[in-house]
Formats: C-alpha cells, structure tokens, sequence
C-alpha cells in the first residue's frame, strides 16, 4: 500500500498536521522563542535538548540525534509503522488513504464533510418548519440569531426523514453510515440487505466544526423526556469526541485573543454563554477533559477555568480534569476550577445573572493548588499523625505527576503546612513520586457528598447526567 501513497499526498498531510500539537501531547513542550523545547523523549536527559518547529514542521534532538516530520516522531514514539502513522494523522486531518477502504465512500467532490454538511443544512430547515422545536429553543432562551451563529437544527421523530432525503442510492447509504448519520439494521439470517435508519431522531441537534469550520459530527439533544439525554456521533473518519472541543470554530471567529477560556460540560451551556458575550467557553463532548483537549487550550491561552455543576456528577467530574490537568500545570500556566449553586448549571446561571456577575464567578474561581490541597485534606484526620501520614500518601502520586516548578513547589510547602513537618523534608518524601508508594490503597480524594473519583468514574457519571 505505502507504494500506492503518492508523496505529493504524505507532504500534504504532513502541512495539515499540527507538530506542536501532536508532539505536545506527549511531551511536555515549553514555548522558547518561535520554537518548543523539551527533555527528549527518546533518551534520559536532564537538560533540554529536543527542539520542535511549528514553522518548518521539524524535531531535532541535540543529544541523540532524532529528527524527522510529525511522521516520524508517531512512528517513533508510538511504535507505529510508516502506514498507520498515515492513517493517524489522515483521520486527524479528515483525509483518507489513497487506496483506504472507503476512498470510494469518500471521493474527491462528495466528502463526509460534504455530506455532514448537506445533513445540518437538513436539519436546519426542519428546525424552522418545526414549531415545537422552535418553541424548545425559546423556552431554552436561545435567540434566532445565536441558533444561526451555531448552525442549530432538528432532526425530527421519523425513523428515516434524512435517509430518504440522501440516501437513494446504495454508495450514498454508505457514506451516511460512514459519517455517523444512520445506522444498519440488525441482519437477519439468510438477509442480504436488512437496510437502515437514522440514528438521529427527535432531537435539537448541534453541529461540531473543526477548525476550518466544516461539520465532523454532531451532537443530539432530546426534545422532552427520553434516554439518552445527548447522542453525539459515533468515531468516525473525522470524528473523534476525545480530541474535540465544542465551540472552538465559533470562539476563534469571534475574537482573536483569548486572556482565558472556560471549559464547561455541555452543548447547551456554550451556546447561552457565547450568547451572553461569553464567547470563550468551550465544551468536551461527553468525556472527560482530556491532555490533548488542554493542549489545544493552551495553544490559545494560558489561563483555563473549569466549570463544574455544583453537585457530585460535576465534583467527579473537576477531580477527573484535575488528574489528566497535572502533567501539563507548568510555570506560567493558571488552571481554576469554578462550582456553582446546587441546582445551576452555566445555561440557566448566565441567563438569570448575565455576563458581568458570570465573569465575576470566574475571577473567583479555586486556583487548581488551592483545589488539590483542599480536596486531599478533606480526606484525612489531621488531628493525629496518620491522618497527616495518610495525607503525604494520597498527595505522592499525586505530585509526582507535576512537572518541575515553582507551582509543585508551592504545593508542596501547603501540604507541609498541613503535615506539619518541614517542607524540605516532605518534598524529600515525595521526589520518588513515579515508585510504587505508601498510597496503594488509599483512594482518590473524595468532594463534598461525593465517593473516590477518578478520571475513568468522572468521565462515566458526565455520560449518565447529559452535557446539559
């Protein structure tokens, strides 16, 4: 097959594929100048000598000698071979193979963004034909033209409304299956074609864009009752929810610079945001913050509030993104986390108090040491020397996740305070972080009214709740 890859195709993809973001997925790349610089990954340094170039879309390690296109260092770093490194930065980039087996699905001239497209021009048609969806969306406090900014539309109850409109022929069927549009119906012995249908029914829909501001995906909402709450896509060519960010195309168009971003749990909560003038919140879709999701962030700004629901679901949650936040909380970086009342959720907040006292809340917010520390403390006895032990415990691995810096540094002196012990001592204690430690055992820390969290159990208790 990689004889079949025309190079004009491989340096193609290579200028589409983003190094910085990529290869600070998984180092810890620091900004120098108009370059990255970090410990190699790929030998044991102290000082860095790995250098990456946004402009010539270059690494080079000074130390060992490693270099190379973003192809390479997936190759190396991944263990991946010359084509499935191709086949990870095409699905990133929205492309197929040449010779992949659905170029034919998705030809030069019909896309899938090309039909994601035609489906969110459909549904926004049966958005303004629709009186009860568009009577949803004013009881939702959305404006029209907030509802046009974010391309809203309507999929209504039929079982196949959008198959018929595109799906005539069998190649378009299988493209509407390839970009997440319908599903195949369960086969039935002897059965050569048991058909399909949408799997998008009765739902407000929410069009997910890239960066380039074409459709990838979708996100569905139930109009009344019904399970479950939100449906997103399904990973497709060019959709995968873990790296994605709801609102980001919308976010980039509306300002050119960004002294922070607000990280929020829903669709519905970054549309009434923006509409309040928010016009930096952004939204993961269904999972937990993940280090590419912050990575993508921090190309933008340097100071993240996350906000949270007030209750468990939104506890668990905040815990999950300060875990995957930890390897990427280096000097110079803010990370907040930001709760609100029991029973509000950024959607309805903003709309009762408006953009200057929703502002207000995030100027207020826990600064991600003050969140850590808090947290573990709420989980032991400080009132004798094993709850204090138990606290060294939990804070280990913990604070070997952290990168060098003043911020660990910092933290470290809290938690002694709290330990009582000398600062020095403790960060002695827990240098040896990454060893099996004293912690095995000990669970996660627990928020108010809420059982260990975790990444895993955060990302779970987000999916039970709905985004909004």
């Amino acid at each position: 097959m990689a004889g079949r890859i025309p190079q004009g195709f491989i340096d193609e993809l290579v200028s589409r594929s983003d190094i910085v973001e990529i290869i600070g997925a998984r180092v810890a790349l620091k900004k120098s100048g108009r370059e990255f610089k970090a410990c190699c990954p790929f030998h044991n340094e102290k000082t860095p000598s790995f250098w990456v170039s946004p402009d010539k879309q270059f690494y080079h390690c000074f130390g060992c000698g490693a270099h190379g296109t973003v192809v390479g260092f997936l190759m190396q770093y991944e263990k991946l071979s010359f084509i499935e490194a191709l086949e990870d930065l095409a699905q990133r980039a929205g492309l197929e193979l040449p010779g992949g087996s659905h170029e034919s699905a998705n030809a030069p001239g019909f896309d899938l963004h090309q039909v994601l497209g035609q489906a969110a021009q459909f549904f926004a048609q049966n958005l303004q034909d629709s009186e009860r969806a568009r009577a949803y969306i004013t009881r939702r406090g959305i404006e029209s033209h907030t509802a046009k900014k974010f391309l809203l539309g309507y999929a209504t109850e039929s079982w196949n409304a959008l198959l018929n409109r595109f799906g005539q022929q069998p190649a378009d069927r299988e493209r509407l299956q390839l970009a997440g549009l319908v599903i195949e119906r369960e086969r039935k012995a002897g059965e050569r074609d048991p058909g399909f249908y949408d799997r998008f029914r009765d739902r407000l829909m929410f069009p997910i864009r890239d960066s380039r501001g074409r459709i990838m995906g979708f996100g569905g909402r139930v109009l009344d009752q019904g399970e479950p709450k939100y449906l997103n896509s399904p990973e497709t060519p060019l959709f995968h929810k873990g790296r994605e960010l709801y609102g980001l195309y919308e976010a980039k168009q509306a300002r050119n610079d960004f002294r922070r971003v607000i990280v929020v749990e829903g669709y519905m909560d970054v549309v009434r945001l923006h509409q309040a003038g928010i016009t930096y919140a952004l939204a993961t879709l269904g999972t937990a913050t993940t280090q590419e999701h912050l990575n993508r962030i921090f190309r933008l700004t340097s100071e993240v509030v996350f906000c949270f629901d007030g209750d468990r679901a939104g506890r668990q949650a905040a815990w999950g993104a300060l875990e995957n936040a930890l390897p990427l909380a280096r000097d110079g970086r803010e990370l907040r986390f930001l709760f609100l009342p029991e029973g509000e959720d950024p959607d309805s907040l903003v709309g009762k108090e408006g953009q200057q006292a929703f502002e207000a809340r995030m100027d207020r917010a826990m600064p991600l040491s003050e969140y850590l520390v808090t947290q573990l403390v709420q989980q032991t006895d400080l009132s004798h020397a094993d709850g204090r032990a138990r606290l060294a415990a939990l804070a280990r691995p913990l604070f070997g996740r952290m990168p060098d810096g003043v911020l660990r540094e910092l933290i470290a002196d809290a938690l002694a305070e709290q330990i009582r012990m000398p600062a020095d001592r403790l960060r002695h204690l827990l240098q040896d972080a990454n060893t099996p430690s004293t912690a095995a055992g000990a669970r996660p820390p627990r928020g108010p009214g809420t059982s260990g969290p975790s990444a895993s159990s955060s990302a779970d208790a987000r999916e039970r709740k709905g985004l909004a």
